[in-house]
């Protein structure tokens, strides 16, 4: 194989958005720390509203951060060093090494983009100074022609590293050799150069119907298959973006006894703060756009948001506000995350235009605060003790540019670090409860205090972390089935095993 500069560093791009780059890439980081390589990801350019908070305290892709943790370490700014967080459909916040530097329409941002690549270079080569392998994850498909120009995320990114790349197509959707071969045919010939293999992926049935399909794309391209994936049941992997429609089948052993509903407004973000809930085999996790489809609900949850102002807006005008009201009128809890939190008190200031147009907006009532957005982002990893009932340790990590103040602030629900930082509420009725903190579902004493006040007895253990290793091992068992790691060693430049 070609003799590439960048060598340890391989990447995977896809024919079309949720293709499989992000799981490959997570499958591929398992396979090989398990192996004992300091294997890292990597991505130039994210777009996502699902983000974590690094060690070093800026805001990266969550995909990243899942990524990370499937090579068994702690998430990086380097590891995503642009992300995009889209709060209208013309325009999104740029965040840069961290930090976010303002809000852009795309035009905007496609100037930007030549002074961006050498940032995005930078923050690869460091992390190819402090690890064997750097797997990198491409965006959408690089076969996207308007785009081609100053691209920093696929083939424009490959070639300033001078890395191999493979591709990856989600034959699920159809049409499998006419995106592999379309992809390849709308490269330059530099670019086809790269490509040293073809992924198919979630493929169902006997392998070898594919056999004629595949010797006909290789002799068209040169490229040979490498792998073909079978489609894993019910596979769990912390979704970029999208929402995943899986969810921990019913069975008669397993029924469903608490509801919960999550609002889904256009601008939510970080829904895998509810993932615990969706897996867990005794509650009913559904997302919501109408309150006419949620018939009935044990607890309704108001998610983070990246437009708060403008999703509060399309909250009422769905009708959510008079659901809400109804809800607590039967005795249903309530919880609202984040911008969730926000939208729950009496007011939401934008002064200086941070996430639209500025000015306020008279938000739902139900709590005795108001938040007041500002330029400085909070961006934390954060621990401490719930005060809902017993007391019992909390972890999770904070990511929002807003400021609440109010009477209500007076009851807590938590306090954090060493100074017992009073943070979130919990309403004198005991049936709401606000919070900035992402991720609070993930401490499993917590968890448990939470859904008994919601309203399920007799919960059954479940350790989310635990699970979600558990199905990081699955796809990477499958994966490595399918990809030898001697073929995945070669990709990656090496001569012989790293063993």
């Amino acid at each position: 194989m070609t003799d590439f500069k960048a060598r340890g560093t391989l990447m995977v791009q896809g024919t079309t958005s949720d293709a499989g780059k992000s799981v490959l890439v997570t499958a591929l980081g398992r396979i090989l720390a398990r192996k004992g390589i300091a294997v890292a990801p990597f991505k130039s350019q994210n777009m996502a509203l699902n983000s974590a908070v690094t060690k070093e305290g800026g805001e990266i892709g969550r995909a990243q951060a899942a990524q990370a943790e499937a090579c068994g370490l702690e998430a990086s700014i380097l590891m995503n060093p642009i992300l995009l967080k889209p709060n209208s459909e013309l325009g999104a916040q740029v965040i840069v090494n961290g930090q976010a530097i303002g809000n852009m329409k795309a035009s905007e941002y496609h100037q930007l983009k030549p002074k961006l690549l050498t940032k995005v270079v930078a923050a690869h080569d460091e992390l190819a100074r402090q690890f064997e392998v750097v797997l990198v994850e491409g965006a959408g498909s690089p076969a996207e022609i308007n785009l081609r120009q100053h691209d920093i995320a696929n083939m424009g990114f490959a070639e300033a590293i001078d890395c191999p790349v493979i591709i990856v197509c989600d034959i699920d959707r159809g049409g499998v050799f006419a995106h592999l071969y379309g992809t390849w045919a709308l490269l330059s010939k530099s670019e086809q150069s790269r490509i040293q293999g073809f992924v198919i992926n979630r493929f169902r049935g006997d392998a070898s119907l594919l056999d004629s399909g595949i010797e006909w794309l290789q002799q068209k391209t040169g490229v040979p298959v490498l792998a073909v994936i079978p489609y894993i049941e019910s596979l769990h992997i912390e979704a970029e973006d999208s929402l995943s429609q899986n969810q921990k089948l019913q069975t008669e052993a397993e029924k469903k006894q608490l509801k919960v509903a999550v609002v889904q407004y256009p601008r939510a973000s970080n829904h895998t703060d509810f993932d615990v809930l969706r897996m867990h085999p005794q509650i009913d996790c559904t997302f919501y756009k109408s309150p006419q489809e949620c018939q009935q609900a044990d607890l309704i949850i108001l998610p983070g948001s990246k437009n708060v102002r403008g999703d509060l807006d399309w909250l009422k005008q769905q009708g959510w506000a008079e659901k809400i009201q109804q809800h607590l009128r039967y005795g249903g809890k309530l919880i609202g995350v984040c911008g969730g939190y926000q939208m729950l008190g009496q007011w939401i200031h934008d002064p200086n235009a941070i996430e639209a147009e500025a000015g306020s907006s008279k938000a739902l009532a139900l709590l005795d605060i108001e938040t007041t957005l500002t330029e400085q982002k909070q961006l934390k990893n954060v621990s401490g003790v719930s005060l809902l009932s017993q007391s019992c340790d909390v972890t999770g990590y904070e990511i929002h540019a807003g400021v609440t103040t109010g009477p209500a602030l007076k009851q807590p629900l938590f306090q954090l670090g060493e100074g017992f930082e009073a943070e979130g509420v919990i309403d004198p009725a005991g049936q709401i409860l606000g919070s900035y903190l992402h991720g609070l579902f993930d401490s499993p004493e917590f968890f448990q205090q939470l859904v008994a006040w919601a309203g399920l007895e007799q919960i059954q253990s479940f350790d989310y972390r635990a699970y979600r290793l558990k199905e990081i091992d699955r796809l990477a068992d499958v994966v490595e089935q399918a990809l030898p790691y001697s073929v995945l060693m070669q990709l990656l430049g090496f001569t012989q095993s790293l063993e």
